[in-house]
């Protein structure tokens, strides 16, 4: 690729970056997160379901512990803050797959998803 192709096409990246950051599911997106960042009760449900995935993963199934799970993801569901972040992140996400859709039929291949495996 020529000098001059490589900075057409960092432009038209900047460009795409700046659309996307001007976007409302965007900026929503990050409210959202800025909000769940801040928010120490709902910081404190997100470590307590890691901690206990870990520790069904580590021990194998324990109905003791996915009863427990269950009860806060049920908790998690119920707050405020991590639902409107899950929304959030979902109405991004699915903006970012269409987008992704628009390029790949530009191209005529897949584009930004992963198709699996790796080199090795």
């Amino acid at each position: 690729m020529s000098e001059h192709q490589t900075a057409d096409v960092n432009a038209a990246l900047r460009a795409f970056v700046d659309a996307i950051e001007d976007c409302e599911r965007y900026r929503t997106f990050r409210e959202a997160r800025e909000r769940l960042d801040e928010d120490e009760d709902a910081q404190q449900l997100l470590q307590t379901y890691q901690q206990k995935q870990i520790q069904l993963q580590r021990g194998g199934h324990d109905p003791e512990i996915m009863a427990e799970l269950r009860e806060v993801k049920s908790e998690m569901d119920d707050n405020e803050t991590i639902s409107e972040y899950m929304q959030a992140e979902e109405e991004l996400i699915d903006l970012l797959d269409r987008t992704d859709d628009v390029i790949s039929d530009r191209i005529g291949e897949e584009f930004a998803r992963s198709t699996g495996g790796g080199c090795c």
